[in-house]
């Protein structure tokens, strides 16, 4: 358990959708927040808007990982909390998509977390105070058609965090998984969300807040959906896909409106 007020809060990917409202709420708890991000341009202006500071970082580069950490130690001093949420998705049957598209959903999904936890986690064991957040999705719990690698990666985010947890459960460092459902975001653009139970930015950041303080291991958003990931492992596969087929009124895997999902594609590159 962390105190927010004054501490030293770092979170990837923390310009724009959930990133940033974790920023804002932060802010909000009076830590001192440091924000990084591959747009660095809009890292600064989300910054500047919020009373944060901004670095570049790619999670996917384990030394410009290990820069951010450092360079926030000598300018505010030791990180107390680590909100490892950068990520990307990509949309479609798993043959339509670039097979160098899928590693670098990988890389940035489930490497960009690892790279975080082995940059942040040392010195937090040796002052044996911190907190870490895993932001995955109940894509690690529920499989989605046509999200295929994205589900992949955030599963090993919810295995690696598990193991971690493991290892440090005899230290005052904690580690929260953060699992929500579909969140209103660019990485949602243009993607059909009607039978889904969806959420703001907003919510997620209050519940990656209240972590630090009241930590937990798996922390679903909202709560009412942890069951589903116990029926995915009970249920027969052939319900279940009858199942997904009808949430999703039968369009092919990955659906989404080119038009409307086109900004964000070309941000993260494809």
């Amino acid at each position: 358990m962390i105190t927010l007020d004054g501490a030293v809060c770092c979170i990837t990917g923390g310009a724009r959708g959930i990133g940033r409202a974790t920023a804002v709420e932060l802010v909000g708890r009076g830590a001192k927040v440091w924000i990084g991000d591959l747009d660095i341009d809009e890292a600064e202006k989300t910054a500047a808007e919020i009373g944060a500071s901004a670095l570049h970082l790619d999670v996917t580069d384990p030394a410009g990982v290990t820069a951010f950490h450092d360079t926030v130690v000598a300018a505010d001093g030791p990180p107390a909390m680590l909100v490892n949420n950068a990520g990307i998705q990509y949309m479609g049957a798993f043959t339509d998509t670039r097979l160098d598209l899928y590693h670098r959903e990988v890389a940035v999904n489930l490497l960009g977390p690892i790279n975080g936890v082995h940059a942040f986690l040392p010195g937090m064991l040796a002052r044996n105070h911190g907190h870490i957040v895993n932001v995955a999705s109940m894509a690690a719990k529920v499989t989605t058609p046509g999200m295929s690698v994205y589900c992949a990666s955030k599963y090993g985010v919810a295995a690696f965090s598990r193991a971690i947890r493991a290892e440090i459960a005899s230290t005052a460092v904690t580690l929260s998984t953060v699992m929500p459902t579909a969140v209103h975001t660019e990485l949602t653009a243009g993607v059909s969300l009607d039978l889904l139970p969806t959420r703001e930015p907003e919510d997620i950041a209050m519940a990656i807040a209240d972590s630090a303080q009241r930590p937990r291991r798996e922390i679903i958003v909202p709560r009412w959906l942890a069951p589903m990931g116990t029926i995915e492992e009970a249920a027969p596969e052939p319900v279940l896909q009858m199942m997904k087929r009808l949430a999703t009124f039968r369009r092919p895997p990955g659906d989404y409106d080119p038009d409307a999902r086109r900004s964000y594609l070309d941000r993260i590159g494809q």
